[in-house]
């Protein structure tokens, strides 16, 4: 008997980064798959990773999950995946960054920013060497390029020429396990499970240059003294500047409950970074009720929209006068929570999930 499924649209899916820790690749892996999941849509996906499929994720069981090992990462991106893929019949191939010159015509990659042209120096050497070689190469194999920003589509055409005329923007959304909690029960929360006290600014990034937390961490030192604010830092360690100064309480990287709380809790979020493809923190805060300060650096403007302050200076002399005024005015800060939740209503997963779906229609024979 023939298998139905193999005349249905069939697309591949690299899910190594499902349910992972790798912070906004994972969340929009993990946010796609759930959009895909709650949309009407007749094609077959296949998830195929090295891992057992996450069973945290109960949605996972609509899609197909195949475990395929190799001997190294770069085998199983260059080799093990592409021939997976082809032998369980895909139509179309979905990776990010990088893409297998097996992957054929149907090749479609994301990339999420190239900031690694931007700021170089932002990246360590094997890193940045790595990005500036396989990042242009896969847009040239790429049938489609997937971004989630219409800044980063036009960075990316300004950086990798090969990308012009395959770019499909397809934005990001909030996480559906980030969810705003009462401010009383929030704080309660965060003073019992994390030992963060009293009011708090707050900052969320690993600690990368590009993040440039240090900005946070400079502004929080030089609020007035009649502000009893502090900072909490969470986030995963990475390398740079790891000081937190004597305002600051770093926590580490948080599960999606405390992370929700404190953003519910914090009295204003500081997004510091230098560039971003997209920004999906300001959309966590903007859910949670968290009013945002946030860089003019990448998409983050195009993001924030209306919904929060954007500071165009990188001095922390501005950044904590403009954090100060914003704390002593509660008007402001009421307009900044509503439009927040507002604007953070605009982005869904399902939408990113059927502009998506839209590109993998589009690159099928």
């Amino acid at each position: 008997m023939i298998d139905p499924r193999l005349h249905r649209p069939t697309i591949a899916i690299d899910a190594r980064l499902v349910s992972g820790t790798s912070t906004g690749d994972s969340t929009y892996w993990t946010g796609l798959l759930y959009g895909l999941a709650r949309i009407d849509a007749d094609v077959r996906v296949l998830l195929i990773s090295n891992a057992v499929k996450p069973p945290e994720i109960p949605w996972c069981g609509k899609f197909e999950w195949h475990q395929v090992q190799a001997r190294t990462s770069r085998w199983w991106s260059l080799v093990s995946f592409p021939m997976a893929a082809r032998r369980l019949g895909a139509h179309a191939i979905h990776t990010q960054y990088s893409l297998s010159p097996l992957s054929g015509r149907t090749g479609i990659t994301t990339v999420h920013d190239v900031s690694f042209f931007i700021g170089p120096e932002w990246f360590r050497p094997k890193d940045r060497f790595l990005l500036q070689r396989s990042v242009p190469a896969a847009c040239r194999r790429a049938a489609k390029v997937i971004t989630v920003s219409e800044t980063g589509a036009k960075e990316i055409e300004r950086f990798i020429p090969a990308a012009r005329g395959k770019i499909a923007v397809t934005y990001n959304a909030c996480p559906p396990w980030i969810q705003g909690v009462e401010p009383a029960v929030a704080r309660e929360y965060v003073r019992q499970e994390l030992g963060v006290e009293g009011p708090y600014l707050m900052t969320v990034g690993t600690r990368w240059p590009r993040k440039n937390m240090e900005l946070a961490v400079q502004t929080a030192e030089r609020l007035p003294a009649e502000l009893p604010h502090r900072l909490v830092l969470t986030g995963k360690a990475g390398w740079g500047e790891q000081t937190a100064g004597s305002r600051g309480q770093a926590v580490g990287y948080v599960s999606n409950e405390a992370l929700s709380h404190l953003y519910s809790a914090a009295d204003l979020y500081l997004a510091p970074s230098r560039h971003e493809g997209f920004g999906i923190p300001l959309l966590e805060a903007f859910r949670c009720g968290c009013p945002v300060l946030c860089s003019g650096g990448g998409a983050l403007p195009e993001v924030a929209g209306d919904a929060a302050i954007v500071q165009p200076s990188w001095s922390p002399e501005d950044w904590a006068r403009t954090a100060a005024g914003l704390l002593a005015d509660s008007g402001k800060m009421h307009e900044l929570r509503t439009r927040g939740r507002e604007r953070e209503r605009r982005y869904t997963w399902e939408e990113t999930a059927r502009r998506t779906l839209d590109v993998y229609l589009e690159v099928m024979p």
